[in-house]
């Protein structure tokens, strides 16, 4: 399925189509999985961007659970008080592909809230989800409205039955450049069992937009279910993540990004690297 997938999405690219962009799969074995949802904007009233990134990357998983491989597309699209998002992912995880698909809107409702509301489906990889839900409402705080505080919640249906419910707070502050600080939490139930879990995160991100962004992030707490075959899976136990990520600009338009992570569950540790190009239209 790789064979197909990978040349598809450069196509897509090559043809520059604005479609929509945000992050999917959960299930990852992530301390906390993607949302789908856009982070909250830089307070500025900026014009959204129209852009497409593609990115690849390779994961090293210890204990011999083998390497992970990804490919992703990802877009945004601007329309008046909307930002449309989506992505198409490519992935080999623990020896088997899978095809994710989601898409998200983001409404401004006026200059102190707005929200998301997203949408994401795998193709039956155990691993992704079956279909996942997420909603989330941001407002901005004080007189320049560099504090964005959210709050959002999900729905998980993984192809193996398990379900999960979650419940996340979050806030960023926006210094004057070139600092940024977030952090979150997120707690979440699964079933079967009813196992209750709590994961939380914090972020520094430095540097200027158009120039060169670096964003370390850490994030700790305890996982529901995470799916390592098809019949078999780890249930409530704790797990640990730290990433480092670099996006430079070429110009105004263009540019790279980089990225580190490194995670730890009881059964693996699993470190890897992610490269990307961007463009703003």
């Amino acid at each position: 399925m790789l064979k197909v997938i990978f040349p598809a999405l450069l196509v897509i690219l090559g043809a520059a189509a604005p479609v929509a962009a945000q992050t999917g799969g959960a299930g990852s074995g992530s301390v906390q999985p993607g949302s789908m949802l856009t982070p909250p904007p830089e307070p500025s009233g900026a014009e959204p961007v129209r852009n497409l990134e593609l990115s690849t990357g390779v994961q090293h998983l210890t204990n011999g659970y083998g390497n992970w491989h990804d490919l992703t597309l990802r877009g945004v699209y601007g329309v008046d008080k909307h930002v449309l998002q989506g992505e198409l992912s490519a992935h080999k995880r623990f020896g088997e592909n899978g095809t994710f698909l989601g898409v998200s809107d983001t409404y401004t409702f006026n200059e102190d809230w707005f929200g998301s509301l997203a949408l994401g489906v795998g193709d039956g990889a155990f691993y992704l989800p079956r279909y996942r839900v997420d909603a989330t409402i941001y407002r901005k705080f004080l007189p320049a409205r560099n504090l964005v505080g959210s709050v959002g919640v999900g729905h998980y249906k993984a192809p193996d039955g398990h379900t999960d419910r979650s419940l996340s707070i979050g806030a960023a502050y926006y210094f004057e450049t070139p600092w940024i600080v977030e952090g979150g939490v997120r707690v979440n139930r699964s079933n079967p069992g009813s196992v209750d879990t709590q994961q939380q995160f914090v972020a520094l991100t430095w540097g200027r937009n158009k120039q060169d962004l670096v964003t370390a992030r850490y994030g700790w707490g305890s996982e529901g279910y995470l799916a390592i075959a098809a019949n078999r899976q780890l249930v409530n136990f704790d797990s640990r993540e730290a990433s480092l990520t670099w996006r430079h600009w070429f110009n105004a338009r263009t540019g790279v990004l980089v990225g580190a992570n490194r995670y730890t569950n009881p059964l693996y540790r699993r470190s890897g690297v992610n490269v990307g190009v961007f463009h703003d239209f």
